[in-house]
């Protein structure tokens, strides 16, 4: 989502972790997002012993909710020029962001972070690169009042919704009344939450397809074990689920943050840039960068591609269709 302002402070506790012959120290905040009973693989299938699990399908939800949720997401009339949408940086036809290392603010001047997607950001336990925000619908808020972004508030655009008698219907007919600050928020929230990408190959070799990944796809993914990778992005979301250090070992990216949120490697293969200033134009740059700043390793050519052959099988579908790159 939006970078927003405001500050977290949260509680970090270092905990050291062997990795091979290295100590990397990382930062465990709340795993979340876990499959629910019915998506649980059995015991024959790799899931059952590994710490990443397979994404559900998108949870049920009320259709004239998430009709309307998506309509606004795509609405210029929720920033105050009608300039912007929230999908004008989050294209839900491609990556869920876009391809710009940093975006050109409304006043001309470059922001601080690279977009993250938007897809399967409901199944983070925090928003944005500073993870200081809790919820998709205060993610919503502070993306509407970031005088960077939307530039508005909740007030002007109910105004304008308002005015349209085909949203006062469509509202009334989702929430049983015309428009109002919990239900704009909540349809936003709602349409994001239905913004999952399961079905990726990994997936799938999770759940017992033992010919969903070739040899190499496999060996990458034992590196990522192996080498510590895997102790920062784990869980559904393979990240998004802690707070870390950037820059451990070796200087990774800017300086500030000092603590990010792990971003989820979810369809990464599918989000260049990288990194929080967006400075990693590929895939292969940014392991290889990780590896020394994050776990004081040198990478052999091999390694990184073993490594970028498995987080290219992490590319999930959205309505059927695989993610993909945003056009340049």
């Amino acid at each position: 989502m939006f970078d927003a302002s405001g500050a977290l402070k949260p509680l970090i506790h270092s905990v050291p972790l062997v990795a091979g012959c290295l100590a990397l120290l990382f930062v465990i905040a709340v795993t979340v997002g876990a499959a629910p009973k019915s998506q649980i693989p059995s015991s024959r299938s790799p899931a059952a012993q590994e710490p990443i699990t397979p994404i559900p399908p998108a949870p049920d939800t009320d259709p004239l909710k998430l009709a309307l949720g998506e309509r606004l997401f795509a609405d210029p009339r929720l920033s105050h020029d009608g300039t912007l949408t929230y999908s004008s940086c989050h294209d839900v036809h491609s990556n869920g962001a876009d391809s710009k290392r940093l975006r050109t603010a409304r006043d001309g001047s470059v922001m601080t972070f690279n977009i993250p997607t938007v897809f399967n950001a409901a199944l983070s336990f925090r928003l944005n690169w500073e993870g200081n925000v809790r919820t998709l619908e205060d993610q919503s808020e502070s993306s509407l009042e970031n005088a960077a972004n939307l530039a508005t508030n909740a007030n002007e655009v109910l105004k304008k919704l308002d005015a349209d008698p085909e949203m006062v219907r469509q509202f009334s007919q989702a929430y049983g009344g015309p428009p109002d600050r919990t239900s704009l928020l909540d349809a936003i929230a709602t349409f994001e939450r239905s913004l999952l990408t399961p079905g990726s190959r990994f997936d799938r070799w999770l759940s017992g397809d033992f010919v969903a990944l070739s040899p190499e796809e496999q060996e990458g993914y034992q590196l990522f074990k192996s080498l510590g990778c895997v102790s920062c992005h784990q869980g559904v979301n393979i990240g998004g689920n802690l707070f870390e250090r950037q820059g451990i070992f070796h200087p990774l990216a800017s300086p500030p943050p000092e603590i990010v949120r792990v971003p989820s490697l979810r369809n990464v293969a599918t989000t260049p840039p990288y990194f929080h200033d967006g400075s990693a134009p590929t895939l292969e740059e940014a392991v290889r960068r990780m590896g020394n700043a994050q776990l004081d390793q040198t990478l052999s050519d091999a390694q990184i591609k073993a490594i970028v052959a498995f987080l290219d099988t992490l590319t999930g579908t959205y309505r059927g269709a695989p993610v993909t790159a945003a056009s340049p």
